[in-house]
């Protein structure tokens, strides 16, 4: 054995006893630190919701206040607590007066910040929707408080300017009930409602109005939005009506000094009007008067991160808990609004059928004979450019990119590469075939079924859409909007814009003409929400026409998704699918839940699980060959879906507490 071998154990005996050494060191400092330990004089006990994701530790725990920190561990504070031998982070949820445990508290490491973050009302927002979806507070809680920006927390937040508006009763007046809906939240009520906009609506600014008669009797708003194009186009409509500092906009989005300097404004009440994604629903707006939210259907709206809940029902549960007034909003609906009017909550705003009918022509083309026939109908060429005489028309198509898809010209066969098998797609029309799992370029492709060399693409994206339309239409200006470079906004020049779904620009003063392109691909989706899905983004685009404008729709007119576009019956549409799912047992007329991962620890789960007498457990299945994980669905009728909710949560504590393997749970997911 050579001497560098034998360092190391001639080292260890002195590393011990360092350790030791300091151990005990730091032992007789919290002894000392104990003795001299003197208690708040007031309420010494503090009730600490510890910052620790482990569903058997999720419940607050008391800690004693030392007399220095008793003016600063207010309720709502940022502390540290000493918990399972390390120092993690907290909020004070009270003070106290005394604790029923029974032996000697632990102190308070220190005050983080005694700005008080954590509002009651939302720490009891936070309980309410970690029951609803089988998670943790703490998972909850990183949602409804930013992370702490010590230098902006220093700054002030002086309160703005006296609001200008004048609340016009004539902006809701299109609408049956509108004006009484206005009229009530001026008069200081809580009405709810659910509100299909009309093609052609100004809905920022109608919303804009209802943030104003509500703030008229010194309650604040809250607005959530998809994505931020729409939370932008909500302040601009609000400080165009209310003036300038009366509002925040709350998005994760920003960076983490803005995002903190805007809830901080909000928390302290200089601000009271609240628009925002997903990450603003739970923030604290003082004397909150109206929670809305616009196009509930759109997925953003659902939270990735565990317990995944989804915005709507946090506003519904905060309406509830807070007793304040909802707008439910969009040009579709969604089968929960269904539920929500049948159960009487809420009261359904909409417009006239004439005012429907004034503002827009919406037609069914039959599609292409896609194995001979052209793209695009000679009905929506001519809407195309009768459009183009007066202004701007859009053209709304699913998929992004040029082809994304290839398939042998003769024989049909998809186009896979000869690297990885994976498909084949076309970047551009200069740009040879390429992988698009492995990037591999492919110029001499041959198919493998018949050898013939040429290609066809069966789904054609935005890229070739426009150049389509662009040898069509000689001499028009083609514009594009996708994923890559969305568009915030064009002019009533009378160009062509190609745009996918999601990522259509407004025109001003409208399009003259919306043609939406390849249904059948929207439609072609394995999802329980396709339809539904469907009729929302088509609505989205043809909505943006202006007055007596017209929107073609190319694919099959006896399909009654597209029935209900060419009558504008989203209400009709929903209600339908709605008792369609009723009589299968299906979202949201029942409630839902998944459990995922490998069969073992889903074995153990589905074991340790108590569930209600009536629920069905469906599977398990395998969802991911190459994790091996498989899944369970178990269905509940929605009277026991808080029991589902409460034995699922009782699953995940035990399964903390035994230090089980992971599983991933999922209560109302939108995708089964």
């Amino acid at each position: 054995m050579t001497s560098h071998e034998t360092e190391p154990a001639q080292m260890l005996p002195g590393l011990r006893a360092a350790v030791a050494d300091a151990r005990a060191k730091a032992a007789l400092t919290r002894a000392r630190k104990a003795a001299d330990f003197q208690p708040a004089a007031v309420d010494p006990v503090a009730r600490v919701l510890v910052d620790i994701p482990l569903a058997h530790l999720d419940r607050p725990f008391d800690y004693a206040v030392p007399a220095k920190d008793a003016a600063t561990a207010v309720p709502g504070a940022r502390v540290k607590v000493r918990f399972a031998g390390q120092d993690v982070g907290g909020f004070v949820l009270e003070r106290a007066a005394g604790s029923v445990h029974p032996g000697k508290l632990q102190p308070l490491r220190r005050v983080v910040s005694a700005e008080p973050v954590l509002h009651p009302e939302v720490a009891e927002l936070t309980s309410l929707i970690a029951a609803r979806y089988a998670g943790s507070r703490a998972d909850v809680m990183r949602l409804a408080v930013p992370p702490r920006h010590a230098a902006v927390e220093k700054e002030p937040s002086p309160p703005g300017p006296a609001p200008t508006a004048e609340v016009d009763p004539a902006t809701w007046e299109h609408v049956v009930h509108g004006a009484t809906f206005l009229a009530h939240l001026g008069a200081g009520g809580v009405p709810r409602a659910v509100w299909n906009a009309a093609p052609g609506d100004d809905w920022s600014a109608m919303l804009a109005h209802a943030v104003a008669a509500t703030l008229a009797t010194g309650r604040g708003s809250l607005i959530c939005v998809p994505d931020q194009r729409d939370a932008a186009r909500v302040a601009t409509a609000i400080e165009d009506l209310l003036g300038p500092d009366q509002h925040v906009v709350l998005s994760a989005d920003a960076g983490p000094a803005k995002r903190y300097r805007d809830f901080l404004s909000v928390s302290r009440g200089a601000r009271r009007v609240v628009v925002g994604t997903r990450s603003a629903a739970l923030a604290p707006v003082r004397d909150l008067g109206l929670v809305v939210i616009w196009d509930d259907g759109d997925d953003l709206h659902a939270e990735p991160r565990a317990p995944y809940p989804h915005v709507r029902e946090m506003l519904t549960t905060r309406a509830e808990v807070q007793g304040t007034a909802m707008l439910v909003a969009g040009f579709a609906r969604t089968c929960e609004s269904v539920l929500l009017l049948a159960s009487g909550w809420a009261h359904e705003l909409t417009s006239e059928r004439s005012v429907l009918r004034d503002r827009a022509r919406v037609d069914v083309v039959p599609g292409e004979n896609r194995a001979v026939g052209s793209r695009i109908p000679r009905a929506a060429y001519d809407a195309i450019r009768e459009g183009l005489t007066t202004g701007p028309v859009l053209v709304q198509t699913p998929r992004a990119g040029y082809a994304p898809s290839l398939a042998c010209e003769r024989c049909r066969t998809p186009a896979r590469c000869h690297m990885c098998a994976g498909p084949l797609v076309l970047g551009g029309p200069t740009t040879p075939p390429t992988c698009r799992w492995c990037g591999t370029p492919d110029p001499a492709w041959a198919c493998r079924e018949c050898g013939h060399r040429g290609l066809r693409a069966p789904i054609r994206g935005e890229a070739r859409t426009a150049e389509e339309l662009g040898r069509s239409f000689a001499g028009t200006t083609i514009r594009t909007s996708s994923s890559d470079r969305v568009l915030a906004g064009v002019s009533d020049r009378p160009d062509i814009v190609v745009a996918t779904v999601g990522a259509e620009p407004p025109a001003e003063g409208g399009y003259a003409a919306v043609v939406i392109l390849d249904t059948w691909l929207t439609l072609a989706r394995d999802d329980l929400r396709v339809s539904e899905e469907a009729l929302r983004r088509w609505l989205g685009a043809a909505a943006l026409v202006r007055a007596r404008g017209r929107v073609v729709a190319v694919g099959d007119p006896a399909l009654p998704v597209l029935q209900a576009l060419v009558r504008w019956d989203p209400a009709g549409f929903a209600a339908r699918e709605l008792a369609e799912r009723s009589q299968t047992h299906l979202p949201p007329a029942a409630r839902l839940a998944t459990i995922t991962g490998q069969p073992g620890a889903l074995d153990d789960a589905l074991t340790l699980l108590a569930l209600p007498e009536v629920a069905d457990v469906l599977g398990p299945v395998p969802v991911d060959s190459d994790k091996g994980e498989q899944r369970v669905v178990i269905r509940v009728p929605l009277a026991s879906g808080q029991a589902l909710s409460d034995a699922l949560g009782e699953l995940q504590r035990v399964r903390s507490a035994r230090k089980l393997d992971a599983v991933r749970i999922q209560v109302d997911p939108l995708v089964i």
